[in-house]
């Protein structure tokens, strides 16, 4: 395999479809362009310990699995849009509590985008992030929750400076 052949379900030891999925309400509304979802479609392999997610494409549906557990947490099915890119059209989130514990939708729109943007693509997605730690915190009734943590326990990211 070469270093652009795209990853696929094969590619990962332990992969674990979503078992209970549930529709995701709110979707980004980015639109990637065709070179991003070419890059998209290479999928990611978490290279390390420290990273938390494997992703790989299959016809116009993206996977998006925790590196540890192989579980399945998001799926989403990107669409043309108009004027040119693909945008998501709809997507599902593990809904079973013992496998992924959601936030809500705004947490699971925000997360999808982040996976790809910061993950995949390896942009430095700071308005992203900026919104996991608000959103984390207001989640957790805590205001001062460290940035590096939050990224670093979710994404596997370090926090960009």
């Amino acid at each position: 395999m070469t270093a652009d052949a795209p990853l696929t379900r094969e590619s990962f030891r332990r992969l674990h479809p979503i078992s209970t999925p549930r529709p995701v309400s709110q979707l980004p509304e980015r639109v990637w362009t065709d070179e991003d979802w070419d890059r998209i479609r290479r999928g990611y392999a978490a290279r390390d310990m420290d990273e938390k997610w494997n992703v790989f494409v299959e016809g116009d549906v993206l996977f998006m699995h925790r590196s540890w557990t192989g579980h399945g947490v998001y799926e989403a099915s990107f669409a043309p849009a108009t004027g040119g890119g693909r945008r998501i059209a709809s997507a599902v989130v593990e809904a079973d509590g013992e496998r992924y514990r959601s936030m809500g939708d705004e947490y699971d729109c925000l997360m999808m985008e982040l996976i790809i943007s910061a993950i995949v693509l390896g942009e430095p997605a700071a308005d992203l992030r900026a919104g996991l730690v608000e959103l984390t915190a207001r989640a957790s009734g805590k205001s001062d929750l460290p940035s590096g943590v939050v990224q670093h326990s979710v994404l596997g990211l370090r926090s960009e400076s």
